[in-house]
This record gives C-alpha cells, structure tokens and sequence, in this order.
C-alpha cells in the first residue's frame, strides 16, 4: 500500500465567533517531512485555525484529514490520539510543577501510583535526542523562559506527535536558543514528522519552511515555496503593502534633562539570585535608551523595580527627583508595557473596557463615589479602540478573546494615552506581525518627540538599532557596555552580550 504523501490537509475550514469570521473557508496541507510556514497578521486567524486543527475550537464547517484519512477532532485528548502536538504562543505549563511532572500531566493512568523512572529515562533520551536540555526535577517557574519552551516541545514529543504545531516558538528564545530549536525541528523532519512553523520573524521563516501559507482577514492568501519566496515578498502578501524595519528619522536631543535616575540598586530575582549589581543609569527627557543582553541578565529585574513591582534590595530609584515609591501609583508618571502582556499586563477574564481603565477604575470620570460610570467608561472605550485601531467586535467582549497584538494595543492605549514622563516597554513587539511591529515603533517614536523618556528593552537586535539614541548591554546584572545609537553595530552589540567589555576589544 503507497505511504500517504500529505500528514495533514485542512478543507475550506471555516470559524465564526459572534461578530467575528475569524476562519473563512482556509485550506492548507502539510507533506510529511516537511516544515510549512504559517504567516499572516496579528487577527489574521492563525491560532484560531491551529486551534481548530488541536480541538480546541469546532469548525462550523470543512474537513480535517490526517494521513490522508477524514477524522473529526473533538478534544485536545482526540488530536493527541491522532498525533497531533501542539506548542502554544503562551505556554500551558503548571508552573508549581517540576517538569517531569508536566511531561505526564494528562496522560491516562489507572495505577494509584505512578512509576515516574521509565518517564524520566525517555524524557532524558529525548532530551539528548533533540539537544533541548531540561532539569526532569526542576519546578518550571524556576526555569528560563527558553527551557520553559523545551518542556512544551518535549511534552509534545513524548506523546509521540507526528505533526507538531509551534506557535511563535521563537519569540522568547535568545540567537542561540533559535539555533537550537532549528536543528531539533531538522532531526523531527528526518525522521518523517511535519512541522507547522508559526512565527513573525521572517528571516527563520525563510531559512527553515519548505513551502509557506499566508492569510489575512481570515481568509487564504496562497501557499508559495520557500525557494521562490523573499522577506520583503512574505511581509506584502501578509499585510497588503511593504513593510520594512530600518533606522527611524530623529532630531537630535535638545536638553538632557534627567526624568529616571538609578544609583547603586541592586535587586535579586525570583530565586533570590543577585539580578542587579550596583546598578546606575540615568534616562533623559526625549530619548529612547535601548536595553540589549541575552534574555535573564536582568533586564526583567530592571522594569520590575522602576514600575514598583520588585522592591530593590538597596539603591534608590527616582523619577523627576521624586523616589519611585512616591510616583508608581500616579500614571501620569509612569507607563509601563510588561514583557508578559497576559501574565503581567491584562485581567484575561475582564473585557477589553475594564482591562482599559484598570489603572484609575476608582476615579473619576469612571468612579464616582464608589460606584463605577459605566457610560464614562464604555465612551473612553470607544475612544481607545478607535485611536489605537485595536481589531474588536465591541468594548465588552473579554479581552483573552482578542489576538496578541490585539492585546498589546490595549495595553499600549492603557499605559501611554495618558502621556507619562517615562515610558518602560518590555519586549513591546513579542509575537507582533511587522505590520503591528512598525505600529509599536511609531507609538515609541511620537513618545520620544513630544518629550517623554523611554527606557526600551528588546532581545531582538534590528530594532533596538532602529529605535534607540543610546544603547546599553545588560550582562550578569551589570551594564557591560553602552554605545551610541547612531554608531552602533550588531556586532559590538553581540560581543558586549557577551560579556565582552568594550575597552577589552582591539
């Protein structure tokens, strides 16, 4: 009998949601062995598609076929079944957990106690398999946000997947972790498994997919092959017009006034683990300072202590000469766009309305004594979703319903409308398509022109060189370097992450 040429074929797939075609009659299909590209908009409806494909949404019609076979996917537990693994954009991972623990969490069991020693000897296999080294007794919070990503791959492995999706499996790995997940997503190719590659960084797309499928309002653009396709031809057929990432026109700095001033802080990280070291940095009125560093140097620990969220062990932090424990809580002061839109930056089960004016829900105009205005907050709502051109069907609708980008909009309206003197973005343009990419920049840019400080951290180096007046290098908690923005390079840049100091370098 001939082997089935396809693993996965997906038919005229359609998907409402109440005022929203979020799916409108999209066919793919993925050849065994073969890495197909997904690509489209933030709201294009990719993970709606994915999340069909996993059981977690029913199609309102078309048809699914595996191995060339129709089968009807009711439950992730089905798709697993079926072989079909699935890597979220937000992982699904019990935190309090060891990974071992994550690994057979849901697997059936009728034994009252469970042998964890065989799953840990082919956990261990997988691990040297792949070259995606994880702790098996490490409890997951505890883990860099790239090993959290290994334990979804891993978990999906041990199910034995043969078509895995990976949802934006990029956008928080470091360079090198990138490399490492391409050679482990080349060894699950020769072994006959297929790979739905979903990602906004066009480079890897290119580099790594054999074919790539495009959509855009929902609906199918086409499917090119790799060969025939550039970074420039993908980002106009996923947003209708070229869009590019280069250095953005600036004025020079008039008057270096200080707004956030940083002497001496040190501050430790969830572990306990010193995450800042004798820390000094001062940002100014009207300009973007770019924080650069592999992911947990202590960048997370930086925006922590300036928004008020981590509480330095010693140093002081003050913002326009008033200390960081007196502004926080006005946010006139301060805007802040954390690294984890939906851990950190939104209520997932409040509608895009609340989520909007959770800041000031107790003043007015959208409290007045005690109880909210819901017609003053239903209008500012309106106003926002207008201005910021968040994609939503109404103000009401909750806002774990929208797309990332989506959510980061609202995030964005939330923290910057109100024009503070210092603006903290944290990896603002994770999991963003370059469309809403270039949109986030030009947010950045019009808070640096009308005066505002910016303290910028990225670990993606294009746009820190695009964006930044002065870029820092955090390494092991301590400023390895900073360069000016206009004269830096990725390669200088590269070797102060490093932890190569400049004065080092001939």
């Amino acid at each position: 009998m001939e082997e089935p040429k396809f693993a996965l074929q997906m038919t005229d797939i359609t998907k409402r949601f109440p005022g929203v075609l979020a799916n409108d009659r999209i066919s793919l299909d993925c050849k065994k062995g073969e890495v197909l590209g997904l690509l489209g908009e933030n709201g294009a409806g990719k993970t709606t598609l994915m999340n069909v494909l996993y059981g977690m949404h029913q199609p309102d019609s078309g048809k699914i076929l595996i191995n060339e076979k129709e089968v009807e996917i009711t439950s992730p537990s089905k798709a697993i079944e079926l072989g079909i693994g699935m890597v979220h954009q937000h992982f699904k991972l019990v935190e309090t957990l060891t990974v071992l623990e994550n690994i057979v969490l849901g697997i059936p069991s009728n034994k009252v106690f469970l042998d964890l020693e065989p799953i840990r000897k082919r956990l261990l296999e997988l691990c040297q398999e792949y070259e995606l080294y994880v702790d098996p007794d490490a409890e997951v919070w505890k883990l860099p946000v790239g090993q959290q990503q290994w334990v979804e791959i891993l978990k999906a492995l041990y199910r034995n997947a043969q078509v895995l999706v990976l949802d934006e499996p990029t956008a928080v790995l470091t360079p090198s972790e990138s490399d490492q997940l391409c050679r482990a997503i080349r060894r699950l190719t020769s072994e006959g498994r297929s790979i739905i590659f979903i990602s906004h960084k066009l480079r890897e797309v290119v580099e790594i997919t054999d074919r790539v499928t495009i959509i855009r309002d929902g609906k199918l653009v086409g499917t090119i092959p790799t060969s025939e396709a550039t970074q420039a031809k993908l980002a106009h057929m996923m947003v209708g017009r070229p869009v590019s990432i280069d250095r953005r026109p600036r004025q020079a700095l008039q008057q270096k006034k200080p707004v956030l001033v940083m002497k001496d802080v040190n501050a430790l990280d969830e572990r306990g683990i010193q995450a800042l070291k004798n820390f000094n940095l001062t940002v100014h009125a009207g300009e973007i300072v770019g924080v650069a560093g592999v992911d947990g140097n202590g960048q997370k620990e930086l925006a922590e202590c300036i928004s008020g969220l981590k509480k330095p062990v010693s140093g002081t932090i003050s913002v326009n000469d008033t200390l960081i424990t007196d502004v926080v809580a006005d946010p006139k002061f301060i805007g802040f766009i954390p690294e984890d839109r939906q851990k950190t930056g939104l209520v997932m089960d409040f509608s895009v309305a609340e989520n909007l004016i959770i800041k000031e829900y107790d003043k007015e105009p959208y409290a007045e004594k005690r109880l909210l205005n819901l017609q003053n907050i239903k209008k500012h709502a309106q106003d926002m979703i207008k201005k910021y051109g968040i994609k939503t069907p109404t103000d009401t609708v909750k806002v774990s319903t929208l797309s990332g980008g989506n959510q980061q909009k609202v995030i964005i309206a939330r923290e910057l409308d109100s024009e503070p003197i210092l603006d903290i973005a944290c990896h603002p343009t994770r999991g963003l398509d370059m469309g809403a990419v270039s949109g986030v920049h030009d947010v950045l840019m019009k808070e640096r022109e009308r005066g505002a400080a910016v303290l910028f951290v990225s670990a993606e180096l294009q746009e820190i060189l695009a964006l930044s007046d002065r870029i820092i290098v955090l390494f092991r908690g301590e400023i390895m370097g900073e360069v000016d923005g206009d004269t830096a390079d990725a390669f200088t840049i590269g070797q102060l992450m490093l932890g190569q100091a400049l004065e080092e370098k001939t």
